[in-house]
């Protein structure tokens, strides 16, 4: 068995780009959207988060995620500078933030804000919530999912939608889009 390329390097193509690092057991935060389990995480590519800050236009985010963290200015460790959508229903008591733009509106119509700012690059969605509603919607282009290998048990899940019908996607690394991935863990042993 031939072993998965890696992808591609990301484009800036004006997709919608669903885009996360997530533990293997499929959250993209801790509880209270707590980061901390990324510290110490290497990147598959050395130029990988480069990649992303000269791909992405614009960011959309929710409001949980940017009152945990409320500094548009951290994206890409500040490497990233562009506008910011926070899509939330009660923009009057959101604190004045540069670059952030607050938005109470649909969440398709969030995206065509967003798209307008992006300027031809990516728009990014960086909420789990705001994923699935354009998943739901087909506003979603691509997936792009970084696996850190941890478990975390709680927290924020990548894609939460109990009773709803299984999504089926393509994976665009590979010869067969329909393929299972592989990937082999051991627990790291306390020294």
């Amino acid at each position: 068995m031939a072993s998965l390329p890696d992808t591609e390097p990301q484009t800036a193509a004006g997709k919608v780009l669903w885009h996360f690092s997530m533990s293997l057991d499929g959250f993209v935060a801790g509880p209270n959207h707590e980061m901390g389990w990324l510290a110490g995480v290497t990147a598959s590519r050395p130029d990988l988060i480069q990649e992303y800050v000269e791909t992405t236009g614009a960011v959309l985010g929710g409001r949980d995620g940017f009152d945990a963290y409320p500094d548009a200015g951290t994206t890409y460790g500040g490497a990233w500078e562009g506008q910011v959508f926070i899509l939330t229903h009660h923009p009057e008591d959101a604190p004045p933030t540069p670059d952030t733009t607050f938005l109470n509106c649909d969440v398709a119509e969030a995206v065509r804000i967003g798209l307008a700012a992006a300027g031809g690059k990516n728009l990014e969605i960086l909420s789990a919530s705001i994923g699935r509603q354009l998943l739901e919607r087909g506003l979603i282009d691509e997936i792009d999912l970084h696996i850190v290998p941890v478990l975390l048990g709680d927290g924020v899940r990548l894609f939460d939608n109990p009773g709803g019908s299984p999504v089926r996607l393509e994976l665009l690394n590979g010869d067969d889009p329909s393929v299972e991935i592989n990937v082999r863990y051991r627990p790291v042993r306390p020294a």
